[in-house]
Parts: structure tokens; sequence; C-alpha cells
């Protein structure tokens, strides 16, 4: 199942043209201090994703402990079809805005790994098209809420294989990590199961938004 998720991220490569796409109206969770908001990656099981979302969500839950914290799995299909990050993007960006609206004081941690990393860039802001299974942007987190997005955490992001990065308001908000071949995020990159090994970053990740919250 591993491999099959990483070679269907590396079967597409390029953005195609989106047509409008609408997210499913969201409807507010509790108002906790911190909303963890994580796009899993192509076909990748779990609650919030279970090589990067989920053991990322339970390390920060251990460095927050002071903190209440809830969880947000983007809703999207996570497949190849040429809308799917498009669809992770809006859905990403009416969540935020609809609990910043009800939860004045929540932040908010954006966690993406693999095409999740692509529905994370596009909702800040850094258009994924032309990256494997990427999209252009649909929908932006406004600027009157970027300061409430206390931390951006990437994993495996495919607009870095293209020479894109993360850069201007969320820069220093953000880490990336890409593993050495990981040919998803790696321009070059031949070791196809470099992209399954992130969970081993997870600590490092919730340790870098203990330190921006």
């Amino acid at each position: 199942m591993r491999i099959r998720l990483c070679l269907a991220a590396l079967s597409l490569i390029g953005g195609a043209s989106v047509a409008t796409v609408s997210a499913p109206s969201a409807s507010a969770a509790a108002c906790s201090d911190i909303d963890v908001v994580a796009a899993r990656g192509t076909f990748e099981p779990g609650t919030l994703g279970l090589i990067v979302g989920d053991p990322v969500f339970s390390a920060l839950q251990k460095k927050l402990t002071g903190r209440n914290l809830t969880s947000y799995k983007v809703n999207y299909p996570a497949d190849l079809s040429l809308t799917s990050a498009a669809q992770g993007n809006a859905d990403l960006v009416n969540h935020v805005n609809s609990q910043a609206a009800s939860c004045p004081n929540q932040r908010f941690i954006l966690v993406g790994y693999s095409q999740g990393a692509n529905v994370v860039d596009n909702s800040i802001g850094i258009s994924s098209a032309g990256a494997v299974v990427g999209s252009p942007i649909v929908a932006t987190i406004p600027a009157a809420l970027e300061r409430r997005v206390a931390a951006v955490l990437l994993f495996g992001n495919p607009i870095r294989a293209i020479g894109k990065s993360v850069t201007g308001t969320y820069q220093s908000r953000t880490i990336d990590f890409c593993a050495k071949g990981d040919p998803v995020c790696e321009a070059g990159g031949n070791d196809t199961l470099a992209h399954l090994g992130y969970t081993a970053n997870a600590d490092a990740a919730a340790s870098f938004a203990a330190g921006k919250v």
C-alpha cells in the first residue's frame, strides 16, 4: 500500500487548468487553542494521514501540553484527478475562515504531505501548478488571518522539485522536509522509498511548531 502511494504520486506530472472548485460548507469545531489542519498525501490512509498527519499531531500533543489542540482532516480526494489538490485548497481555506470567524482566539498549524503539501502551498499563496499532483491556486487564507497561522509543516513538497519554495509572509514560520533522493521533492531523485519515511521527522516538526506558537 505504501509503495503504491508513492508510485501513484509520481505517475502524474504537471498541473492542468482547473475549473472552478467549491468546497463543502464547513461547520465550526470546538474553539481550541490550536487547530491542526492536515492535508494527507495521495491515497494515504489514516485519520489525518498515517505517514505524516497522525504522528505529527501526536508529537504536537506532547510538545504543547499546556494547550488545547483539535485537528481537522482536509476534505479532498487525495487521488490523481486533475482537480484533487484544488479541492483540498478550497476546503482548507474554507475551514480556516469558518473556524476563525467562530473562534477569535484560535490559531492554526497547517500540515501537508506530498499532494497535501501542494494543498497547503496553494492555500498560503504559493502555486503548485506544474508540480506533481499540483494545481493552480483557487483560494488563499485572507491577509487578515495570516497572523493566526502559527506554523506551516511540509513534507515531501512537490514544488521543490520544480525549483520553488515557500517565500514571503509564511517563510519564517515554515519548515519543509525533503528526504535525500525523494523524487517527489528533489529534482533527479531516484529513491522512491525515501518519500515514505517522513514519520521520522514528526518530532522535529512538532518542536519547530512549538517554538512558533
